[in-house]
């Protein structure tokens, strides 16, 4: 039986492991799941906090070019799952024509999609985290919770901070404008002959505003290739990660089941 892969990509602040239930979940499903992490990420958020200076000069474009060897690698185009920074990522994979299908889940916006109010919002967050890696920008814990797990309860958010939180690089956040104001990364928003592409957004999320998700959507308005927008309500930025992501993971395994993308990749067999 070949089974369609499903590649996962994490986004700034966290760690791989923020994928555990959903890759129980696509496995049980029948995908061949893949949680590879960033190059030199640490096993554990634990490790990471501890000592993150494997990333420390990570940009954009060598992330992207480390998921691309990755996609390049299946006999099979997979589909791409990304979030934050990752959904970014999966976009422009899906624009350069690669992966069979793509969700980007509270995608960092690409150039050009970023409303006024939204351009000129300060990410004091990142300023104000902790310097005690250089080169690298860390949420303390009330900060994670007020600014990622923002929509559930201090407990859930502390556990959640516990088990998944990490530096990031501050070349990374460079890249992709999280420090300074959104900088105009690209996307082949026009490619008409790529695979379908869900953007989900939570509507409270205080790192990637919702107006700067449904704005992404439009731009790929002028592509007759599937685009799908999925909007939650009271749902944050870690919307992936938290108390409420299997219903989240349910919706984007029914969409691209509606869409003609399901565990078995074209030509397989099976029950």
């Amino acid at each position: 039986m070949n089974r369609t892969p499903a590649v996962f990509i994490h986004g700034a602040w966290f760690h791989m492991s923020c994928w555990e239930g959903w890759a129980e979940r696509l496995a049980a499903r029948g995908f061949a799941v893949c949680v590879p992490g960033w190059p030199g990420e640490a096993g554990t958020a634990a490790q990471a906090r501890r000592d993150p200076g494997a990333l420390r000069d990570l940009g954009l474009d060598a992330l992207t070019a480390h998921y691309e060897r990755i996609v390049r690698s299946f006999g099979t185009p997979p589909v791409l799952i990304g979030h934050s920074v990752g959904g970014l990522i999966a976009q422009q994979l899906m624009g350069a024509g690669l992966g069979r299908a793509a969700v980007a889940l509270a995608p960092v916006p690409v150039g050009g999609a970023v409303p006024a109010e939204v351009r000129t919002r300060p990410w004091s967050l990142v300023r104000a985290g902790s310097d005690r890696h250089q080169g690298f920008a860390s949420l303390t814990p009330s900060q994670f919770r007020h600014t990622v797990a923002n929509t559930v309860g201090e407990e859930e958010a502390a556990k959640l901070f516990e088990r998944h939180a990490v530096p990031v690089p501050r070349r990374l956040l460079v890249d992709v404008g999280l420090d300074r104001g959104p900088l105009p990364v690209t996307v082949d928003t026009g490619n008409a002959t790529r695979g379908p592409l869900l953007l989900v957004s939570g509507q409270e999320d205080r790192i990637v505003a919702d107006v700067s998700t449904r704005s992404v959507f439009k731009l790929y308005g002028d592509s007759t290739a599937v685009t799908g927008l999925k909007q939650y309500a009271d749902r944050g930025h870690s919307l992936v990660v938290d108390s409420g992501w299997p219903a989240v993971a349910d919706h984007v395994l029914a969409w691209l089941a509606a869409n003609g993308v399901g565990p078995l990749a074209a030509g397989g067999t099976g029950s």
